[in-house]
């Protein structure tokens, strides 16, 4: 079996965007988070809302992010300027789903060809993908969560100028676009605490997987020179 480094750095990278976009993917998806929530952000009171109500318009607008084709907020009003925010929502959630897909195969495909004895990534420094996508995602997130928790709304307005740029469409008027305010600032802290948390524990998990195999790759070999 040959060993390679690009499949290494290839491999890694895939990995990586794995553990993003999945990590990303979960509060997208997980709709009883936000649920969870509700009661605990006192969004009924603020809102004059019932829970129910609540729900339908989360629920509505997120039906259109996720590839709906109406958009609609349930009984809360919502604008043209705003439903074009959502509209660049739903692009970038769409590509994170699709981003997530296609890695996720690119990945299971390559340990395929691991299996079938085609190919194998080569160590570098010693250490195996998995390693050095968990190194190189957790050091970059750690460092961006470093930054978030210092200034959350300097770093929320950052996030949406780079992923949004030259638009100013999502500075909703409560007035006009009911939705944000059953979409309070603490809830997305929550949603970047949740993805911040799931990468950590991931990049966590891959490294803790290679240090072991690594163990394992030295045991073996000890116990051929032993023969």
């Amino acid at each position: 079996m040959k060993d390679s480094k690009s499949f290494t750095v290839f491999l890694a990278i895939a990995l990586a965007l794995v553990l993003l976009t999945g990590s990303i993917a979960v509060p997208i998806l997980c709709r009883p988070f936000y649920y969870a929530q509700i009661g605990p952000l006192g969004l009924e009171a603020s809102t004059g809302l019932t829970e129910a109500e609540i729900k339908t318009a989360y629920d509505e607008m997120l039906d259109y992010c996720q590839g709906g084709e109406e958009f609609s907020t349930g009984v809360l009003r919502w604008s043209e300027s705003g439903k074009s925010h959502f509209t660049d929502v739903r692009f970038l959630f769409q590509l994170d789903l699709q981003v997530l897909v296609c890695t996720l195969a690119l990945v299971t495909a390559s340990l395929l060809f691991i299996r079938r004895g085609r190919r194998r990534p080569a160590l570098l420094l010693g250490r195996g993908p998995g390693f050095w996508a968990g190194v190189g995602l957790g050091g970059l997130f750690l460092l961006v969560g470093a930054l978030a928790a210092l200034d959350f709304d300097r770093a929320f307005v950052a996030f949406h100028a780079l992923f949004f740029p030259g638009k100013d469409n999502w500075l909703f008027d409560p007035a006009q676009d009911q939705i944000i305010n059953i979409l309070p600032q603490e809830f997305f802290r929550s949603c970047a605490i949740l993805i911040l948390g799931l990468l950590t524990a991931g990049c966590a998990a891959l490294i803790a997987f290679d240090l072991t195999r690594k163990r394992g790759r030295e045991s073996r070999h000890s116990k051929l020179q032993k023969f």
